[in-house]
């Protein structure tokens, strides 16, 4: 059983954010959501001031903090690693959201559209279109494979209820690399089975000395950086999440 987990390259992330916009768009997130997020950060002053990227999934920590949390077991860990939810379970306490140092977690407030962002029936679009149908409906989120039809993927489309990246499960689950890793033009993302040393993730790791977010909370986290440092005390962040409640 693979044990899945992330490396991002910090020196080959270059901040043009096409691993949010495939997020969106495989994830079909609400407005203001951002299960995947790029931080533009900014150490020193001028003229020796410095801009670098750190691009933020979830950690799916391997000792998850909204896992030991969740009253209702909604939050659960996958056999591969993946920190999943049932949000058929999830009862929108939001203690998940609190728990979690990186602030992955995203409660939604209101009811969710299928198209969030494109009304594919608008009839001045389909002028255009010819009627095919915006990329924003994924069908892959309507439920999950097998036995386990928990709305695992797609599901948190509902109201009070909160969602989170992860990892892309109804991709990986097909043999598939997350739409962040798969959509990144600059090649910095890299996903595969961390407990297996051949694997492209385990030779990076092997190759050059990375970090994780946090270390010091324990959390463990599956998602490992490369190629950068950790942001240091005085760097400040610039641009802030946006839509977070």
């Amino acid at each position: 059983m693979p044990k899945y987990g992330m490396v991002i390259d910090l020196d080959k992330c270059y901040g043009c954010r096409a691993c949010m916009v495939a997020c969106k768009i495989e994830n079909n997130t609400p407005e203001g959501h951002f299960w995947m997020y790029t931080f533009r950060l900014e150490e020193g002053e001028y003229p020796n001031a410095k801009t670098t990227f750190l691009p933020r999934p979830c950690m799916h920590c391997e000792d998850a903090p909204c896992v030991r949390v969740c009253p209702v077991e909604a939050r659960y860990k996958e056999d591969t690693g993946q920190t999943s939810m049932d949000w058929d379970k999830c009862i929108g306490c939001r203690y998940c959201e609190i728990a979690c140092p990186y602030g992955v977690n995203y409660f939604n407030w209101e009811d969710p559209k299928k198209i969030q962002y494109v009304d594919g029936g608008d009839p001045d679009l389909q002028a255009v279109t010819e009627g095919a149908r915006p990329p924003y409906a994924n069908p892959d989120l309507d439920g999950r494979y097998g036995e386990k039809n928990a709305h695992v993927a797609g599901g948190n489309h509902l109201k009070s209820v909160v969602g989170k990246c992860t990892f892309c499960i109804h991709r990986t689950e097909k043999g598939l690399d997350p739409a962040c890793v798969a959509n990144c033009p600059a090649f910095a993302m890299h996903f595969g089975d961390l407990d297996d040393p051949e694997s492209n993730v385990s030779q990076l790791l092997q190759e050059q000395v990375g970090f994780r977010l946090l270390e010091e909370t324990n959390t463990n986290p599956r998602v490992h950086y490369i190629g950068g440092s950790p942001p240091s005390t005085d760097a400040h962040q610039i641009e802030a999440v946006k839509g977070k409640e």
